[in-house]
């Protein structure tokens, strides 16, 4: 039963405050990725120790990133599950539940017995693998509803800057993960660390989760799709109609994002492993020989010897440029349309892998340099996607579309990443030189992608860059 209207706000002017807008949308991401960096940068420092022992360490790391990968392939799902609730009775009530959905398992993560508990080697990190899909799921839901949040709320020619601030979330939320990490890393010792220190950030998460319902609770729908509910007009089944209809919008989107996630973690997570690894054959056998376990110098890649803590510190520098760049990008995007914005910085990604083994091989200064171009580029390209990917879809479907295509590229980008440059980086025999060939070639993917995107004839999704890929 549709109930009638009763002083529904109109087109022209927004529900909510546009400050309570921007700081929902910002805060709400912010914990979405620091929940997601958290147990990115676990997998990489800690978990294989922790939840995979091995004797070789290459195949506990893998498998710390398999399960790593396990929420990427869960996003698709948050994403119809949340965008059928959300596209049919609101947007709010749903970024709601997808917040606590990610924030529950990023504590119950905290509180898991590792896999060197007795009793606990198969059920631990079994348990780790399910609680990484829960947080997929709600990672799935939550970045399509922020998009929208702000976008949908955006005065008429401003879509492009309000959809820059969801995208803050990611450098905020990297900062917060990262940051922590540094300090514990700082100040506790390396046993401290693996015995309790890794839980800290995972069962702060509580904190930012109450935080983020606290301002997400007093919203209401944005006037455009109240509009679409107060008619009536919302779909029965947006997954079918998005795939009937949207189809184009999600292949095309999901291509153009594939860049700027396979940069994204090739950046985060490949680079703290190969970064961190020992230069020399010997620092690895004297680090296996405290650890306890056996050396196979035929299976040694040289990495680039930073101390841990030294290559996060670099990270977080890259990640201010990060930050900064989505700002650019956004101011640029509404000048200018996104797609100029975009097409450039994929352009910029398929030169920068080409340039990924010299700058690495460069010293400490060729590695600043890595890390700083490698986010700004992401930051522009991140910056734009905000308003562009919304724009692809219809009101009554946009929730499910945005956040399907944006999971899908989260698949093909993300998830596969680290795994695929971890192998690329042995069949290399230590160099990554593959691993910057197969960031060129997705990003000339993207690149075709952006190209082939149209934009709509609208005045308002022009300015903001939107893209037309169901016509």
């Amino acid at each position: 039963m549709t109930a009638a209207p009763t002083a529904a706000p109109p087109a022209s002017a927004p529900a909510n405050p546009r400050s309570r807008v921007l700081v929902a949308s910002l805060v709400g991401t912010s914990i979405e990725f620091f929940d997601f960096y958290v147990y990115a940068t676990a997998a990489v420092l800690v978990f294989p120790a922790l939840f995979f022992a091995n004797d070789d360490p290459a195949v506990a790391q893998l498998q710390s990133l398999a399960v790593f990968g396990v929420a990427f392939f869960a996003r698709p799902i948050g994403s119809v599950v949340f965008g059928h609730f959300g596209d049919r009775f609101g947007r709010t009530r749903t970024l709601v539940a997808s917040l606590l959905t990610m924030g529950v398992a990023t504590v119950l993560v905290g509180c898991l017995p590792s896999g060197l508990t007795p009793g606990w080697e198969v059920a631990a990190p079994a348990a780790l693998a399910v609680l990484r899909f829960v947080q997929g799921l709600g990672l799935g839901g939550e970045w399509g509803g922020a998009a929208l949040l702000a976008t949908e709320n955006a005065p008429a020619g401003n879509r492009a800057v309000y959809g820059t601030f969801p995208q803050l979330g990611a450098p905020v939320g990297f900062i917060l993960a990262n940051g922590l990490f540094l300090v514990l890393s700082l100040t506790l010792s390396p046993a401290d660390l693996q015995a309790w220190g890794w839980r800290v950030p995972f069962l702060a998460s509580a904190v930012l989760v109450l935080v983020g319902l606290y301002v997400r609770v007093k919203l209401v729908e944005a006037p455009e799709f109240q509009a679409v509910l107060d008619r009536g007009a919302t779909s029965r089944l947006p997954l079918g109609r998005t795939l009937r209809t949207g189809w184009r919008g999600l292949i095309l989107g999901a291509l153009a994002l594939l860049a700027t996630f396979t940069l994204f973690y090739l950046m985060t997570t490949f680079a703290v492993t190969y970064a961190t690894s020992p230069r020399i054959a010997e620092a690895a056998e004297a680090a296996a020989t405290t650890a306890g376990k056996p050396f196979d110098a035929s299976a040694f890649h040289a990495g680039l010897g930073y101390a841990r803590t030294d290559f996060l510190l670099m990270l977080l520098v890259g990640v201010v440029f990060f930050a900064a760049a989505i700002v650019v990008s956004g101011a640029l995007a509404q000048r200018r349309g996104a797609r100029p914005v975009v097409v450039a910085s994929a352009v910029g990604m398929v030169v920068f892998g080409v340039l990924f083994d010299p700058l690495l091989a460069a010293g400490l200064p060729g590695t600043l340099m890595f890390v700083v171009l490698g986010f700004v580029l992401i930051g522009l390209a991140y910056g734009a996607v905000g308003s562009l990917l919304p724009g692809m879809f219809a009101a009554d479907v946009r929730y499910t579309g945005a956040s399907l295509a944006f999971s899908l590229a989260g698949i093909i980008g993300g998830a596969v990443a680290p795994f695929i440059a971890t192998w690329l980086w042995d069949v290399g025999g230590g160099g990554v030189g593959l691993v910057g060939i197969y960031l060129s070639v997705a990003s000339a993917i993207s690149l075709v992608a952006f190209l082939v995107a149209r934009e709509h004839d609208t005045a308002d999704a022009t300015s903001a860059g939107a893209v037309d890929a169901t016509r």
